[in-house]
């Protein structure tokens, strides 16, 4: 099942400044970013470390991309921070039916794409405990997966 955290996503209203921030004060560089149009955000992909199952664990920096996506609408709210955590897992769709199995609301029917490649879905922060979790299976190496889309 779940087999390491993935990446913690993290709201701003200012990607540039908050990946200089996360670049100056701890030395994180940036390993990818692109505009998830599906997604409404602006991201950046910025590498912590390598784990044992042969991903990575990230801090994704989540701009949106209008005050009307999805994180527009929780930075409104709640402002710059801690949006969601994510799971690694080698089969999003297997985890993801075996979580719904539990009672737990998955959000999408069918996972969607996420960044470098990725397939993900979320489950809803009130079935979790007030957190909103996202479940994501890397893309395979070779494809879209990491290093690429700079």
């Amino acid at each position: 099942m779940l087999t390491r955290i993935d990446h913690i996503g993290i709201a701003c209203h200012d990607l540039d400044a908050t990946a200089a921030f996360y670049r100056a004060t701890y030395g994180f560089e940036v390993l990818h970013t692109e505009v998830n149009e599906e997604q409404g955000v602006r991201e950046a992909m910025l590498r912590i470390n390598g784990t044992d199952d042969g991903g990575a664990s990230y801090i994704q920096l989540l701009e949106p991309v209008s005050a009307d996506s999805p994180v527009g609408k929780w930075l409104a709210r709640h402002g710059e921070g801690v949006h969601h955590i994510a799971f690694g897992t080698d089969d999003v769709d297997r985890d993801a039916e075996a979580v719904r199995g539990k009672g737990v609301r998955v959000l999408y029917d069918e996972p969607r794409r996420g960044s470098m490649g990725s397939r993900i879905t979320f489950l809803h922060p009130k079935d979790c405990h007030g957190v909103l979790t996202e479940i994501v299976t890397a893309a395979p190496p070779g494809t879209a997966g990491e290093g690429s889309g700079h």
